[in-house]
């Protein structure tokens, strides 16, 4: 256990969104390129109807840069996400319905945990004094992050039929502010 006098929560959410050409200053949440680009990928391949995708198309499609997306569907390789095959098919497949792979599960898959404190597990850290209270603030954030990351498919994704917490928690009074 680590005792903690100082906490620095670092964060930025870097979802590629062309929306917004500058980073938001509210640093609160990361999610990192990797698993923003291993989720994309996940997409385009869930959305493959034609056979394998080759890691080339993946990459035009999403912009994504290739030798990034190679270590990256490596990693989904070895995580069970992805299978590649050779051949005159050649290419990337998921290995399992989209329907029953998570984001969740995809961001594992590159990242490791989903969400720490400092490369901690939140009940992992232990507080003292009057910041005892913090650990169960960062375990509540945490399973509240995974609330909507596990209930969330790849499918769902690939189709946009996102789940009704989705629609809650985007709605512009509750998200955008």
């Amino acid at each position: 256990m680590e005792t903690i006098d100082t906490l620095e929560v670092i964060g930025l959410i870097e979802w590629n969104a062309p929306r917004r050409a500058e980073p938001c200053e509210t640093r609160s949440v990361h999610v990192s390129a990797r698993a923003d680009y291993a989720v994309r990928a996940a997409i385009e391949l869930a959305r493959a109807t034609q056979g394998p995708t080759t890691a080339d198309q993946i990459a035009a499609a999403q912009a994504i840069p290739r030798k990034y997306l190679n270590a990256i569907l490596l990693d989904l390789k070895r995580s069970q996400i992805v299978r590649s095959h050779r051949g005159a098919n050649a290419g990337y497949s998921l290995a399992r319905p989209a329907k029953d792979i998570s984001v969740a599960e995809v961001m594992r898959g590159v990242d490791g945990q989903i969400a720490d404190i400092r490369g901690f597990r939140p009940e992992d850290l232990e507080y003292t004094g009057s910041a005892e209270p913090l650990q169960r603030v960062w375990i509540a954030a945490r399973a509240a992050m995974r609330s909507v990351l596990d209930e969330v498919s790849i499918a769902q994704l690939a189709t946009d039929s996102l789940p009704a917490v989705v629609g809650r928690l985007t709605k512009p009074d509750r998200a955008w502010h």
